[in-house]
């Protein structure tokens, strides 16, 4: 029997024509012509279902957490699904056990200390470094003009006197003239010197602007987060060394989602600034008011006990939801808008990061409760109400 494979090909068709074909004859054509039609697949068939299994899991986390879609949620949903940030998705699945929702500001403020403020710290750093770099220049070009003026002061004397000698001769005639040129140079050094030292006030003027820029939140011109902090940290030096009272309190716009998504953005920023506007009024030398992220704000209250911060806040509460605010580009009201909020006294806890977490967990609860209130750190919360 011949071992040729066209041979055996020719004779396993013969026989199937002649109906005599045996099973193995014709697994064998099945098995070759599997083979031949054989092809590897391409990487877009390889990786294209894997891919879309990928998106489907990112949607999947956004819908589940009801989070809307932008960069920085796509890319959370992307490193808790692909694992490639293990330590934030653990967080997420704990907070979800116990209850609470993943809000956006939770996301920011769990991003925030993930990340850290690095940027942020490092353009202060070099804005302090430049900030005493000029002013080293501003006191060395101050001292040089200074000296340079008396030189030239002391230059035009002796030419005057030299002019004066009528016997002196060629020499003195000379010493003269050379005189005069040091000192025209003396002048013009002593003229770019004051325009240097102008130059250095103007940069000193635009990095102050700089500063300020960067400790602002540029939609409600309040103080930002970053700001917010170094108060903090201000506050509570001066307060421990006077022996007053300092208390924190967060508070956050109620149903903030609905009239972004009712009324739209531009009308959600209107309710910011009013909001934003209301709080500053009751900021003083001894309470400061920031944009804490997103709807949220922060207010500190120095030389106040708890009792009289939580009033001063509710007043602000009470104006607010007092207000009937309408839409102008649609004539729409936007119906009552209120506030939550949570207090902590800082000096009550062992670090102001524990008073600050017991604020944020007053805010919560008063969420919980029904909005539209402020409630006191460690308060049992009341009766549930109606949410606003």
């Amino acid at each position: 029997m011949t071992n040729d494979p066209s041979a055996r090909g020719s004779r396993s068709r013969l026989l199937k024509w002649l109906g005599i074909a045996s099973d193995d004859d014709i697994a064998d054509e099945a098995v070759r012509a599997e083979i031949a039609s054989f092809r590897d697949p391409s990487a877009r068939e390889i990786w294209l279902p894997a891919k879309r299994r990928l998106l489907a899991k990112v949607a999947d986390f956004l819908i589940d957490h009801d989070l809307e879609v932008m960069p920085w949620t796509l890319e959370i949903a992307y490193d808790c699904v692909t694992g490639a940030n293990p330590r934030l998705a653990q967080l997420i699945l704990e907070r979800t056990e116990q209850g609470h929702a993943i809000s956006l500001s939770w996301l920011e403020k769990v991003m925030r200390e993930e990340r850290g403020d690095g940027s942020a710290e490092m353009l202060a750093a070099l804005m302090s470094r430049l900030e005493e770099s000029l002013e080293d220049f501003a006191s060395t070009t101050s001292n040089a003009r200074t000296a340079t003026s008396e030189y030239g002061a002391a230059l035009q004397q002796h030419v005057d006197d030299l002019e004066q000698v009528s016997r002196a001769g060629v020499v003195i005639t000379e010493l003269a003239a050379l005189a005069k040129a040091m000192m025209h140079r003396t002048r013009e050094i002593e003229h770019n010197l004051a325009e240097s030292e102008q130059r250095a006030m103007a940069l000193q003027s635009s990095l102050d602007e700089a500063r300020r820029v960067a400790d602002e939140d540029h939609l409600t011109g309040l103080p930002n987060r970053r700001a917010f902090e170094m108060l903090l940290d201000k506050e509570l030096a001066t307060a421990s060394a006077q022996g007053e009272p300092l208390c924190v309190a967060f508070v956050d716009i109620d149903h903030f989602k609905r009239i972004n998504d009712s009324h739209g953005h531009a009308a959600g920023d209107r309710v910011l600034k009013i909001v934003a506007d209301t709080l500053a009024r009751i900021s003083d030398a001894r309470c400061h008011v920031a944009r804490h992220g997103g709807e949220e704000f922060a207010v500190l209250f120095r030389a106040l006990t708890i009792e009289k911060a939580w009033d001063r806040l509710d007043q602000a509460r009470e104006e607010i939801a007092e207000r009937r605010l309408v839409n102008r580009a649609t004539d729409m009201p936007f119906g009552r808008i209120t506030f939550s909020g949570g207090i902590a006294d800082v000096f009550a806890y062992p670090t102001k990061g524990e008073a600050l977490r017991a604020a944020d967990e007053a805010l919560y609860a008063a969420k919980q409760a029904g909005r539209n209130q402020i409630l006191l750190a460690g308060q049992e919360p009341p009766p549930l109400k109606d949410a606003a």
